[in-house]
């Protein structure tokens, strides 16, 4: 025999650890745990050779069927990033005005670094897509959940390098296609705001500014059914 099965541990031996060392572990959830969606950018630069290492992790993200459906458009130019600016103003507004009774309190908060942040990178779904069915006959969504984990996997790494990064998601798709010229059928979902800050936040910022609070993990773990509570899930 030969393959996976070659390595499968013998009757009473001790499998391998595949764990990470105590320090590595602790890194990881390190970033985890300290990433923050963030706003406020002290302007600087993020070094080429930093930038490629964090598109390499977004890029080395899963993707439903492999099919990997993240593209990234860097935004270099001051006319282009003023003009994604203003698109987000301008949902800005009208999303405070479909908020009915907070929407003074919304136009409070501060949605967007674009203008601020050292790189601003817009990620979009490219056209085609219907052709990945694996994995999305019945969840098509599949290439969404898919591009979030690449940007999940920038953050993270962003983090690790001390640089903040924020997801700004309050423009209109089309609206931003045609601005950056993107071929028909492909798809924005997502405007990242990335670079050195003076400092993170030490909780989210829509927590610290009241606007809501993290749930109770406990609240968000069942066990067999929905709404059936797992043991051992609460927080203390």
């Amino acid at each position: 025999m030969s393959g996976v099965t070659d390595r499968i541990p013998a009757a009473g031996t001790a499998e391998p650890s595949h764990a990470f060392s105590d320090a590595e572990q602790q890194a990881v959830y390190r970033a985890i745990f300290e990433r923050r969606d963030m706003r406020h950018f002290s302007g600087g630069a993020v070094p080429d050779d930093v930038l490629q290492r964090l598109l390499s992790a977004a890029h080395h993200a899963p993707s439903v069927g492999f099919m990997q459906p993240w593209r990234f458009i860097r935004v270099r130019s001051r006319p282009l990033r003023e003009g994604v600016h203003a698109l987000i103003e301008q949902e800005r507004v009208l999303t405070a005005k479909a908020l009915g009774e907070r929407e003074d309190e919304f136009m409070k908060l501060k949605v967007q670094g674009v203008l601020d942040a050292a790189e601003v990178l817009v990620v979009a779904l490219p056209p085609g897509r219907e052709q990945h069915v694996f994995g999305r006959r019945t969840l098509p969504e599949m290439d969404v959940a898919s591009a979030a984990c690449a940007i999940q996997n920038l953050w993270l790494a962003a983090r690790a390098e001390g640089l903040g990064m924020g997801w700004v998601s309050i423009f209109d798709p089309q609206q931003l296609a045609a601005l950056l010229q993107m071929p028909e059928g492909a798809k924005p979902i997502a405007v990242l705001c990335l670079g050195p800050v003076t400092a993170f936040y030490d909780q989210p910022m829509l927590q610290a500014e009241k606007w809501a609070r993290r749930a109770l993990l406990a609240d968000m773990v069942f066990e067999d059914q929905w709404g059936a509570g797992a043991p051992g899930s609460g927080e203390g």
